[in-house]
Formats: C-alpha cells, structure tokens, sequence
C-alpha cells in the first residue's frame, strides 16, 4: 500500500507546498493501493495549499461541422459523422470522459468547492486557493487561456506516472510558435452551433524526452515516476524545439490527419 505520509513528503521534497500545479495522472502507476483512496491523495496536497488543475475533457458534446465551415488543414475527416448527444454542456456539467481523463479528474470534478472551465469539450477544472482565478479564463475560443494563466502564477506541471503524450502544455507550446489549434463544433447553452478550439494529437510528444530531459524533477513514489515541470522553463523550451525541429510533434501513425495539419500551422480559416 502506498502511505499518505509517502505522499506528503514527496510534497515537501519537490518544495511545491502553495504552489499551482496542472496534473497528469496514472494511478495504475503506482502499482498498489494508495491508503485512503485517490480523495486521500487530493486532499494532501489541498492540505499544503496547493491548487490543483486537471484537464476534464468531455468528448460527447461534440457536433458535426456545418457544411459552410469545412476548413482546410483542419486535422478533420469531413466525411465521418458522429453521434450527437442532445445534451449541453454548462460549468456546472459534471461530464466527463472518464476512461481518458482518469480518476484524479472525474473525482475533482465531483467536489463541490471545484471550478470548471467554460469549454464543452477541453475544458479544465480546478480546486484550491488560486483555482477560480485561474479556470475562469477559459473560452471556447481559447481553449489553453488556463495553462498561460498558470504560467502568470509561476505554477508547475506534474507528470504522475504518465508520459509526455499526456502533457497538454505542449500544445500551448504549439501556440506560442504560431500555429493554429484545431476548429470544432459544440453547442452553446443556447443550444446554438458554435466554432471550439481545441488541440491536435499528442502521441508524438513523447519525442521530446530527449530535449526536456533536464527540465524536469523526478522521484519515484512506488513504483510511479513523478516528473515535476516549471510550466514557464518547458514552455520556453518546449517551444524553442518546435520552431528548430517542427516535425517533432509528428506521431508514428502514417495515417495520422491531424499531424501534418498542426505542422502545416493549422487550419485555414477563411
């Protein structure tokens, strides 16, 4: 069994007490029980003060494009149609796509003190002192303004037994090169059509262990490895790659339509 004391002086040895942290999380990872269940490990760090951000994505309010707004390297399939949910997302929603998200997410999204961001489908959510600061400036249109705000907090990115196929920031990475996210289709609570950011595939971002391997912190708790991240110093780097080696965020997948699209800059929108 994995101790809460264990935990707690992971905390104290990374010095991320009051600190903003984004979490990716495995909790298959650690390869045993962690004692108290995933609410114990939340409200440790809730405990030193810290504010917790996670992505809370929920992919069943997605919609179809209108046939007027078929934009040109997209990353999209125009010709598959998905099932549409009659359902609309609000703040207040607590859907989430469990399987993808994992279990640290879909429990914080069901604490009453949590903020969710407004975005149906890439939304972020948060619980602690600085969460709603941070989570508010989420737009459908502006779908990572929660990982700029946390780098204005000087906050970090901690990586809990998962790689970097799973780190989001590298898409505001992406942003900060100029290239464009990817455009898709909700409803808003009008139950109107409306455009979305969001961000392309990530499976290539494994690539980028060989350039951040001196960024980051790592200790083992369990027998998962925590990789701490200054949001700011990846940021930088994480950048300055893509600009010198662009292809670096392809994937493995030759079929991939979203790849060569997010390398290309984006979609065109006109």
């Amino acid at each position: 069994m994995i101790l809460i004391r264990l935990i707690s002086e992971t905390i104290k040895k990374l010095n991320i007490k009051g600190k903003c942290i984004c979490l990716h999380s495995s909790l298959k990872s650690f390869g045993d029980e962690i004692e108290g269940g995933v609410l114990s490990l939340i409200n440790v760090f809730l405990d030193y003060g810290c504010t917790i951000i996670v992505p809370t994505f929920s992919y069943k309010f997605l919609i179809n494009p209108p046939d007027e707004k078929r934009y040109k390297k997209n990353g999209y399939n125009y010709s598959i149609k998905i099932d549409e949910s009659n359902e609309i997302f609000t703040t207040s929603s607590n859907e989430i796509s469990r399987k993808d998200m994992g279990l640290i997410p879909y429990t914080i999204l069901q604490m009453k003190e949590r903020i969710r961001g407004n975005h149906p489908v890439c939304s972020f959510s948060g619980i602690g002192p600085f969460a709603s600061e941070i989570i508010k400036t989420q737009k459908p249109m502006d779908v990572f303004a929660p990982l700029r705000e946390l780098a204005l907090f000087n906050g970090y990115i901690l990586l809990m037994g998962v790689d970097l196929n799973r780190l989001t920031a590298l898409h505001l990475a992406e942003q900060m090169t100029g290239r464009k996210m990817f455009i898709r289709w909700a409803r808003d609570t009008n139950e109107n059509p409306i455009e979305i950011e969001c961000g392309g595939c990530s499976e290539g971002f494994v690539n980028f262990n060989a350039f951040l391997y001196d960024v980051d912190k790592k200790v083992l708790v369990g027998k998962s490895l925590w990789r701490l991240f200054s949001i700011n110093a990846l940021l930088k780097k994480a950048a300055r790659v893509i600009q010198l080696k662009p292809e670096i965020t392809r994937c493995n997948d030759e079929k991939c339509i979203r790849c060569p699209d997010a390398i290309a800059g984006g979609p065109v929108l006109e």
